[in-house]
């Protein structure tokens, strides 16, 4: 007879699921943080796996991981190091050990931790938590495999099948560390494999062994917890990638707009899920090409985008390059285009599934000739809906291209995402060319208060007429080499750019008294803010202010700037952001934290950084 297992309510957790890259921790992951974001906790997540296809089983270079931070009130990262580490191997316990905090609980499965599998993981002894120096009062050693293997002996299953199951026992277990509702995570799996029930029911039923072990087993490694939510807006919400989130924002986008979405793209990591994802919707007047090579991609968006369609291109970083021939024949057309940027490491092919912000430059000034073009960059995973809404009004109603960059980190990670209400969002108003204008209109004729030329959809009788890369005449339309017309093309082109009225840029914490204002953009938001928090919480006077909006900058950035005696800009890169700041802002000279290590920042490590700047 078991004894009464006492739950106690506790404000935050971080659980790091690490195997084989076919031991499924990326889905072990993902459903424990639906569970989660479904019982109305806030989540962050960071799913870490190899550039192998697939590495040879058991290796040190094959682990994959998943860390899912779930907090009562809001969590700004997917945290700097575990409460509870999940190891299916030894080379998982080998690599994600030192993530893990020194008084976490380790769950290993014993049965991958025989000698060929030591011998694997380098380990010099048969013991390895004592070589690694690991209490082992801490770890939960159960025989995971072969608890799978008994639970599925009357399945009908193959053991390579069954072995597939093995992440659902670990998932269970944790389900139940942390008083989770198995419900969530039974309907998830029969909707995942509709077609397939029985794998379904098997998956289910080792969830519910895994569960029913923690239950029935109380190691002193193991106390179970309850994270109650805090704050709990009413509506309905899900757990949703960067990516997902990206597309369904061009989806909202193209509805409000009237318009039908098409994608062209051809598969590249880290931003391949966006194209999978749209390909999904075809009855939402979606259209995707997977085309033949990166320039086909951009290139028939750039029709897409004349013939009348909200217009998207999907790459990273290596597409980039490729795509920039095209990318400028939409600045010099002036079409409205989205090119999404979910940046990786490189250069080159680089650090594929890795996560840097090293392409801001790139988009900013890598192309020919004098091109301006918009650049925003989304803060979070469910920040991409908005961001890839409003990146993409921006372009139609401007009748210029934009740059919206995420990366790795945001792509892949989720948080707990309210779905939205459409109606709620701002109109989006492309500068169709007025009826009253036939007979009179001329391509580059254009909308006074925006600067944005006319678009004249290919199909109205009467606004006929051709675009191409060639300069054109601003009154005429027709080709032109005249020196003074291409300077005041050039200079159009620009202001309209200019022209664009983004928000203010927001700050954050002792904004009235900071002695330190820290700077991102993009992606290192959460890390940021919480390295504020943490600063603040010590009786440090410091701000934060992240930008989303990069060209142009906001209209207070000077202002804000200038106002504190330090600041320092902080991005994943070697100082891209802080020389275009630079570059902006007379005068302005920043203190700078720069890694370029393909993993997120880690907290604990830009508070330590930054007590050494206001030390100075």
């Amino acid at each position: 007879m078991t004894a009464e297992v006492k739950i106690q309510p506790i404000d935050d957790v971080i659980v790091l699921f690490s195997g084989d890259s076919g031991d499924g921790m990326q889905l072990a992951g993902n459903i424990f943080s639906t569970i989660s974001a479904t019982v109305g906790n806030s989540i962050s997540t960071f799913p870490n796996y190899p550039a192998d296809i697939r590495a040879p089983q058991g290796s040190l270079t094959g682990v994959s991981g998943f860390q899912v931070h779930v907090g009562a009130d809001k969590v700004y990262t997917p945290g700097d190091r575990c409460d509870v580490l999940v190891a299916m191997n030894a080379a998982a316990l080998k690599t994600q050990y030192g993530k893990a905090k020194p008084n976490a609980t380790i769950i290993i499965d014993t049965d991958c931790f025989q000698k060929k599998d030591l011998e694997k993981a380098a380990f010099k002894t048969d013991d390895p938590l004592k070589e690694m120096g690991i209490d082992p009062d801490r770890v939960v050693a159960c025989p995971i495999t072969q608890m799978v293997k008994d639970c599925l002996a009357d399945s009908g299953m193959d053991q390579k099948a069954m072995m597939k199951c093995r992440n659902m026992f670990a998932l269970g277990l944790v389900c139940w560390l942390f008083s989770r509702d198995l419900d969530v995570a039974f309907n998830f799996l029969r909707e995942k494999f509709a077609k397939k029930p029985a794998i379904a029911e098997a998956n289910i039923k080792v969830i519910q062994a895994g569960y029913d072990y923690g239950h029935n087993t109380h190691s002193s490694a193991m106390n179970v917890y309850r994270i109650e939510s805090k704050v709990k807006e009413p509506g309905t919400y899900m757990d949703i990638t960067g990516n997902k989130a990206t597309a369904y924002g061009f989806i909202a986008a193209a509805e409000k707009a009237g318009l039908r979405l098409y994608l062209g793209s051809y598969p590249i990591t880290p931003a391949t899920d966006v194209l999978h994802e749209l390909a999904k919707h075809k009855s939402l007047g979606v259209t995707t090409v997977q085309c033949e090579d990166e320039i086909a991609g951009c290139a028939s968006s750039v029709g897409a985008a004349f013939a009348g369609a909200l217009a998207v291109t999907s790459t990273s970083g290596p597409g980039i390059c490729l795509k920039s021939e095209a990318m400028n024949l939409a600045v010099i057309m002036e079409l409205p285009l989205v090119v999404l940027d979910v940046q990786r490491g490189g250069p080159a092919t680089g650090l594929p599934t890795k996560s840097e912000q090293t392409d801001l430059l790139q988009v900013l000034f890598g192309r020919n000739g004098e091109s301006p073009m918009p650049v925003m960059a989304a803060l979070s995973p469910t920040d991409c809906f908005d961001a890839a809404y409003e990146a993409s009004k921006m372009a139609l109603e401007h009748m210029t291209p934009v740059v919206l960059l995420t990366d790795a980190y945001v792509a892949n990670g989720s948080g707990a995402f309210k779905l939205p209400d459409l109606a709620q969002y701002p109109a989006i108003n492309p500068p169709y060319v007025p009826e009253e204008m036939k007979g009179t209109w001329t391509p580059y004729m254009r909308d006074e208060k925006t600067g944005a030329r006319y678009w004249a959809v290919p199909g109205r009788e009467g606004f006929e007429h051709v675009l191409g890369g060639l300069e054109k005449d601003n009154e005429t339309g027709a080709i032109s080499t005249n020196p003074e017309n291409h300077e005041l093309m050039t200079r159009l082109r620009q202001e309209k750019v200019d022209r664009i009225q983004v928000p203010d840029l927001e700050v954050a914490g002792d904004k009235d008294d900071a002695d330190l204002l820290i700077v991102g953009f993009g992606s290192t938001f959460g890390h940021l803010r919480a390295a504020m928090n943490e600063l603040r919480a010590a009786g440090k006077k410091v701000a934060h202010a992240q930008f989303k909006y990069i060209n142009p900058l906001p209209a207070n950035t000077a202002e804000v700037l200038k106002k504190y005696p330090k600041v320092v800009v902080a991005e994943q890169n070697m100082g891209q952001l802080a020389a275009f700041l630079r570059m902006k802002v007379n005068g302005f000279v920043p203190e700078q934290y720069n890694q370029v290590k393909g993993q997120p920042f880690v907290v604990n490590e830009l508070v330590a950084a930054f007590n050494d700047i206001l030390n100075k």
